[in-house]
């Protein structure tokens, strides 16, 4: 099975693909907008949408570490590479302030959801904190709420949860290099 974007409002449209031919164009649309678009069957020009990109979290290549987003009923897992300093995390719409969105249809999720700051501390060390967005439904660490403002240093394998989603952070081993 495929997905396809709707290019109007980024909702997904799921379709057999072994029913067609390499080269064959195909026209959608969209249950929720009503757009009409077409596709052409075979090597795309853009790029993979996260669920293809990277399956497997000791696979990626990013000194700064990534997000495991870990599958549940609205979404797919998903590993998201995170980058030095501010980290908004949040569903994914289009035109969105998140620059590192989760592809789901979450509703419990926040579209700026909370965020995850990755600096170095006095040593050199990766240092990543926490804080929530702020959020509706609240950013979990340990089973505990952050509070308003509250800030949570987060180390490598530390589980949080938000909305109906959990995340593990994965963080590159001290003194390896990803080049």
């Amino acid at each position: 099975m495929k997905r396809v974007r709707c290019p109007k409002c980024d909702g997904f449209i799921t379709f057999d693909e072994t029913k067609y031919k390499e080269g064959q164009s195909l026209i959608f649309e969209c249950p929720q907008c009503g757009k009409q678009f077409g596709i052409r069957i075979g090597a795309t020009k853009l790029r993979n949408p996260q669920k293809d990109e990277i399956l497997n979290e000791n696979e990626y290549n990013d000194e700064f570490g990534a997000l495991i987003v870990i599958e549940n009923v609205f979404h797919y897992k998903q590993v998201i590479p995170l980058k030095f300093g501010d980290n908004i995390i949040g569903r994914y719409m289009k035109g969105s302030k998140t620059n590192t969105p989760i592809e789901t249809n979450d509703p419990s999720i926040d579209i700026t959801h909370c965020n995850i700051n990755v600096s170095r501390d006095k040593k050199g060390h990766l240092k990543y904190t926490l804080s929530d967005g702020p959020s509706y439904t609240g950013t979990f660490v340990d089973n505990e709420i952050l509070g308003n403002k509250e800030k949570r240093i987060i180390h490598d394998g530390t589980l949080f949860t938000i909305g109906a989603t959990s995340i593990i952070l994965k963080a590159p081993k001290e003194g390896e290099t990803t080049d």
